[in-house]
């Protein structure tokens, strides 16, 4: 193929046959025959639908009330609220699907490997090397065995888009390509997790090695990277806050060392880039003995297995086997991404050698406990090797004899052979390292052949990596158990699902409706994709799943990030047991439990809570004594939030009629003949809470069973009013006598400039 030729039509047959590839491998989830399970339906569905529900009400979706009696959701970095393809998707689609779920994750992925392909026609690497380095980073390593982690997944799409316009921007010295990859580096940066993190520092590091590395004057390059830095602070500014904000007053804002050194990569974990499936990752999980595993000698290592697969391919292993020497580090960019890709390596390995106690002091990397994260990019940066790799074998610069391919090759798998062997595994690994072997035979007959079929039949050469590439990945890292699982095991999951359980408590919840009450329920112990049930189904949970909390409520009431597991369920000091006065003041009304309560609450006692039915997944409860979400108290008693927090100690009050708070004690006579104080909510949105009260002579306080928050302002009759931290948890302002109307606002921003001051006085 001439040089015309491949600039006028290779990367557009490249880009077609991905995308064919992309269909193909992404097929089993696109057609619904299959889902992205775990995280991906636990966690990230139920964010997506609730966003789609919010704004199909007219509703701003920046505050969560159906979990963890409220959360900020603007600020959680697991929102999908800035993540541009999600809002987008929940403008149009009111009920998203798993296939509509699913579909995005791949297109974000695609768009990264198209990226990859532009990329490469920039740099002059070739065609062939471009689709190489395109189906390695979508459809192999972490992308493909970590896909279920939603929110890395879209950091990670977005770096090879910034990387394109970056160095197009620098190639031309253009404030608008600049412009462009601020933009991509912002939506990159909005993932606001690790792999964002260590994308950023990657991206920042190719800029100066690019400027630093070129005869062209410095300040030619200063134009384009100002824009671009102005116009990704402009966007990143308000949305980091908020999650910086959340960080600071959540249950982690900080990782120490030993924490983060249980998130290492095992370097074992490396013998994946052989064999996929050599520790049989994709099948039960009791037969897995790879790290980090027990099986395997790993201790101390809290990763899933999906966490520790990186392979790509055996195509670009055996092109990097190949064209690795001298004339591979001639190329600039390719020394570079060698050297990331290097240190990277050793990110991840954490606490196996040295060199993470020296990345621990660089700012920001205490936010985060998993080095094993770093595989993300690593993998992206062996894509691209890879795929250079290809470029130099096709363009004649480096000669891929069979005879020199024999040695290095065998050897790789002997060791894997030797290892498993060593372990005694030989005989369950052998599959897996045959079909690799195989591959790996295949890649290295087509690579030895490609130069010829470069000049005389681009189209067929870029036929056959498809062709390899798909069925490799399709035997390799096609779907399991940790990647895939039928849609029908997440039925509870869907807006119209009839389970059992869900049916009942939303009867109940009916038969218990009041102008006052808002019960709250509780799903534990019944499934891992239960807790965040209800997003879906618009029900307020008091506890739910997100490794983020606000450090107030986990405080006050002991919230894990999880309760799928009956031990997972976890009590405080001032939250002992389910029948509790936290319980009560929480408006908790009904409680599903996976297993009989008392298996999960040791302390628990019979009539405690009332018996109310066994569903196919769950035991009902329900609690007679919790309290309204709304109610007006007319005596205020003084106690100090963190000294009970500590004890565990509560005063005995009726709460109906005293509310706790940080100020001084007073309390109204209630004149026996007046009628009772009565509250009664108006309108209960994501962000705004109107409610209806009336107080008897000396007046009272409103107290709503919502966490208390300082982004929530209030008024009362129209006149602002201050929101009081009240019942440790909660929220009050105080009304005077007379009939009223109180109305919470979520307001986010001036919430963050306002916290400085309310935190230092309510929380600390």
């Amino acid at each position: 193929m001439t040089a015309n030729q491949e600039d006028s039509g290779g990367y557009a047959l490249a880009a077609a046959m991905f995308a064919v590839c992309a269909l193909a491998l992404a097929w089993p989830w696109l057609s619904g025959r299959a889902t992205i399970p775990w995280d991906a339906k636990a966690h990230f569905y139920p964010q997506f639908v609730f966003l789609a529900h919010a704004l199909r009400d007219g509703e701003a979706p920046f505050w969560n009330p159906h979990v963890f009696a409220g959360m900020p959701q603007i600020a959680d970095p697991q929102s999908l609220i800035f993540a541009p393809v999600f809002p987008i998707a929940a403008a149009l689609v009111p009920e998203p699907s798993f296939v509509l779920a699913d579909g995005l994750v791949f297109a974000m992925l695609a768009m990264g490997g198209l990226a990859l392909i532009a990329f490469f026609r920039d740099r002059g690497w070739s065609a062939p090397g471009a689709l190489v380095a395109a189906l390695a980073f979508a459809f192999g390593g972490s992308a493909a065995w970590r896909i279920q982690h939603v929110g890395q997944i879209m950091s990670l799409s977005w770096l090879p888009v910034t990387l394109f316009l970056l160095a197009r921007a620098l190639d031309r010295r253009s404030i608008l390509y600049g412009a462009g990859a601020g933009v991509a580096a912002a939506c990159l940066v909005l993932g606001r997790d690790q792999v964002a993190f260590l994308c950023v520092l990657l991206l920042a590091a190719y800029a100066v090695s690019r400027v630093a590395g070129e005869i062209r004057p410095i300040k030619a390059a200063a134009a384009p990277l100002l824009a671009g830095g102005l116009c990704g602070a402009a966007i990143i500014a308000v949305p980091l806050a908020l999650t910086l904000d959340l960080s600071a007053n959540s249950n982690r804002p900080a990782i120490d060392l030993a924490g983060a050194f249980k998130g290492s990569l095992p370097p074992g974990s490396f013998l994946t880039l052989i064999s996929a499936n050599l520790f049989g990752t994709d099948g039960p999980l009791k037969d897995f003995w790879g790290p980090p595993s027990a099986a395997f000698g790993t201790k101390d290592i809290y990763l899933a297995r999906n966490m520790t697969n990186v392979y790509i391919g055996e195509l670009p292993l055996v092109a990097l086997l190949a064209a690795f020497g001298r004339r591979f580090f001639a190329d600039r960019d390719a020394r570079f991404f060698a050297a990331a890709a290097a240190l990277l390596t050793l990110y991840a390995l954490g606490r196996y050698t040295p060199a993470f106690e020296i990345f621990y002091h660089v700012p920001g990397v205490d936010l985060w406990r998993r080095p094993a994260d770093a595989t993300f990019p690593l993998c992206a940066l062996l894509a691209i090797l890879s795929g250079y790799a290809v470029h130099l074998i096709v363009a004649g610069a480096v000669e891929p004899r069979l005879s020199r391919l024999v040695v290095p090759v065998a050897g790789l798998f002997a060791l894997a052979a030797g290892v498993a062997l060593a372990f005694g595994r030989l005989a369950q690994a052998a599959a897996a390292l045959s079909a690799s072997a195989t591959f790996a035979v295949l890649a290295a007959m087509l690579l030895r052949s490609a130069p010829r079929l470069f000049r005389t039949r681009p189209a067929a050469l870029l036929a056959a990596i498809g062709a390899l590439f798909a069925a490799d990945f399709a035997v390799s890292n096609g779907p399991n158990e940790s990647t895939a699982l039928p849609p029908e095991q997440f039925d509870v999951l869907r807006v119209d699902t009839r389970n059992g359980t869900i049916a009942l408590l939303r009867e109940k919840l009916a038969a218990a409706a009041a102008p006052d009450r808002r019960d709250r329920v509780e799903l534990a112990a019944i499934g891992f994709h239960w807790p965040n049930a209800t997003l879906v189904h618009g029900l307020d949970h008091d506890l739910g799943y997100n490794p983020v909390r606000l450090k107030i409520f986990e405080e006050a009431t002991g919230a894990g990030d999880h309760l799928a597991l009956p031990e997972q369920r976890q009590f405080s000091k001032l939250y002992p047991r389910y029948r509790s006065p936290l319980s009560n003041l929480l408006g908790l009304r009904f409680v599903a439990t996976g297993v009989p309560i008392e298996q999960i609450d040791t302390s628990y006692k019979a009539g405690d809570f009332d018996f109310v039915a066994r569903t196919k997944d769950a035991y009902v409860y329900e609690n007679r004594n919790a309290l309204p979400r709304a109610l007006v108290a007319t005596c205020a008693m003084r106690v100090d939030f963190s000294k009970m927090i500590e004890s565990g100690e509560w005063p005995q009050v009726d709460f109906t009629e005293t509310v706790l708070l940080e100020q001084s004690p007073i309390c109204h006579r209630r004149d026996p003949n007046e009628p009772p104080s009565t509250a009664r909510i108006v309108s209960y949105e994501k962000t705004r809470v109107e409610i209806e009260a009336n107080a008897p002579r000396g007046g009272g306080w409103i107290v709503l069973g919502d966490v208390w928050h300082p982004g929530w302002e209030a008024t009362l009759d129209g006149e602002p009013t201050p929101v009081l931290r009240a019942n440790v948890l909660f929220r009050a302002l105080p009304i005077p006598e007379g009939r009223h109307v109180a109305r919470f606002e979520f307001r986010p921003l001036r919430g963050l400039a306002r916290f400085p001051t309310e935190r230092k006085r309510s929380i600390d």
